[in-house]
């Protein structure tokens, strides 16, 4: 009981402190796209726009109220996942919510990032352990140079490599991942493979050499010394103490990772021009739409903490000593 109240209260501080991380994120989002100079309506209706029609986009939108009451009516709706009015649909009369524009992005992001974690947490696994366990070896020699060369290389260099070997090469995938209207991307599965070979070969290689760190050093604790002196069989001793102790630390590490495929896909959907979330960013900053950047920046953020949050959740309940570190 004394445990579990610890490791409630140990939770429940790391959710307060989200929270407030969160509401601070979304101060600076906010003002971020507050400060910009110039009227979010003129950019959109250009700067020979009838004044009578800025004046009623910018009451429609609420920018005539103080800036301070906008972030509060702002944040208060947000809270209910009303994140209001896209810029660009009330200036052509059209007065589409923003939750409903950044759904289908949302999910079809969700769908590329889920594949990939899918494929790269075993994947760093696997390389890492096996990298620890044969170290300073020809497999820990081959895995640290693929990982180095795999880790060097940015997005749009992966994804046109890989274009040009299973598209151009081999006519075996398609070299661009369009998702029609209406469609899932899980519908045609082979509109994935590219983009999430992509973010998986450009993490594999860090993940899986932190892993490998995280694993030599259990391999060095005294219990796992003790357990092979006491005549252990080493696939056992890996899977009952070097695996699971090894987990801690490579729970982190696939935060990190986790996190990045939220809020790093941009490239690679521009390479690939997948209608995500990122794409639909790009576009929001174009077409200077601040309510949809305001939403997708202030999402990206939640995800992020609530990532940290879960990896701290998973850490403590994987770590007894830190039940009691409150």
């Amino acid at each position: 009981m004394k445990l579990g109240r610890y490791r409630f209260v140990a939770i429940l501080q790391r959710l307060l402190v989200g929270v407030a991380t969160l509401i601070a994120a979304s101060v600076l989002v906010f003002l971020g796209t507050a400060v910009i100079p110039g009227s979010p309506a003129t950019a959109i209706l250009g700067a020979e726009a009838n004044p009578e029609a800025v004046a009623k986009i910018e009451q429609r939108l609420g920018y005539d109220k103080p800036l301070v009451s906008r972030y509060l009516d702002w944040l208060g709706n947000a809270a209910q996942g009303d994140f209001g009015l896209s810029a660009v649909s009330v200036a052509q009369n059209q007065d589409k919510p923003v939750s409903e524009i950044i759904s289908r992005p949302m999910w079809n992001t969700l769908c590329l990032a889920l594949a990939a974690i899918a494929l790269l947490i075993p994947a760093s696994l696997i390389l890492g352990v096996i990298s620890a366990l044969k170290a300073n070896k020809w497999q820990d020699h081959l895995i640290s140079t693929f990982g180095l060369l795999a880790a060097s290389l940015p997005e749009f260099v992966v994804g046109a490599l890989l274009v040009s070997v299973f598209f151009v090469g081999l006519d075996l995938l398609p070299p661009i991942s369009l998702v029609a209207p209406g469609e899932q991307p899980l519908s045609n599965p082979k509109i994935l493979v590219l983009p999430v070979l992509t973010l998986v070969l450009t993490l594999v290689g860090w993940s899986a050499r932190l892993v490998r760190s995280g694993t030599i050093e259990v391999l060095k604790a005294d219990y796992v010394q003790m357990a092979r002196l006491n005549g252990i069989r080493e696939r056992r001793v890996v899977q009952r103490y070097v695996l699971r102790n090894s987990l801690a630390p490579s729970v982190q590490i696939f935060a990190l990772c986790i996190q990045y495929l939220f809020g790093g896909v941009i490239v690679t959907e521009a390479v690939f021009q997948y209608p995500g979330i990122g794409t639909a960013l790009v576009m929001a900053v174009n077409s200077h739409d601040n309510s949809l950047v305001q939403a997708i920046a202030t999402i990206l953020a939640a995800v992020y903490i609530s990532i940290n949050i879960a990896a701290d959740a998973i850490v403590i309940q994987l770590v007894p000593k830190l039940r009691t570190q409150v």
